[in-house]
């Protein structure tokens, strides 16, 4: 049978100090599910790897279930095909962006149980959900003393329609947000 490339997105590990996932742990965990050349992408639960499973669905309870018996609590995970990052970050969605210093360009990947969001832009106008489809969000925030990327953060939880898994088998959806400086590294990997 034919190999995939995936990308697997944690969500909330090593965030302030909580839920510490080491990463040669992680990457032990994922082979241990018969994936291989698998790679993680800085600390915060990017992992790159081929796998014999063609049903992502089946593929994301494995890795769930794996990674809560690793490391003792449960991790929402959402897994994509490595080719669709690549085609995002090809298609450059930001390309018409105006970027500062200030600016941040963030990617939401959500469930695909989950409801689509409206498009949104704050009263401020420093936040703005900019195109939504195939489970993915894409948003722009400028940074400043009044929102930051927490209150966004609050923001895109609220448009997904949370509540999020808390644990195992708890009803929820399930979101994980990256910068697009990480997708743009992730989407550079070959596997």
């Amino acid at each position: 049978m034919d190999t995939l490339s995936y990308v697997a997105f944690l969500r909330g590990i090593n965030v302030g100090g909580n839920k510490k996932v080491d990463m040669g742990e992680l990457k032990k965990a994922f082979e241990s599910l018969g994936c291989h050349h698998v790679r993680t992408i800085l600390n915060t639960g990017n992992v790159v790897f081929m796998s014999h499973e063609h049903d992502s669905a089946l593929l994301t309870k494995d890795i769930e279930k794996e990674l809560e018996k690793k490391f003792g609590f449960f991790i929402p995970t959402i897994v994509r095909l490595h080719l669709e990052i690549c085609l995002l970050v090809k298609e450059q969605p930001f390309r018409s962006t105006t970027v500062t210093p200030q600016t941040r360009l963030y990617v939401t990947f959500f469930s695909e149980s989950s409801k689509l969001p409206s498009l949104y832009i704050s009263s401020e106008k420093d936040f703005q959900i900019l195109r939504v489809s195939r489970g993915v969000a894409l948003s722009v925030l400028t940074v400043s003393k009044n929102r930051g990327t927490t209150d966004v953060m609050k923001i895109l939880e609220r448009e997904f329609g949370l509540p999020l898994f808390g644990q195992a088998g708890e009803a929820g959806l399930k979101i994980t947000t990256r910068n697009w400086n990480t997708i743009v590294k992730i989407a550079e990997i070959h596997v």
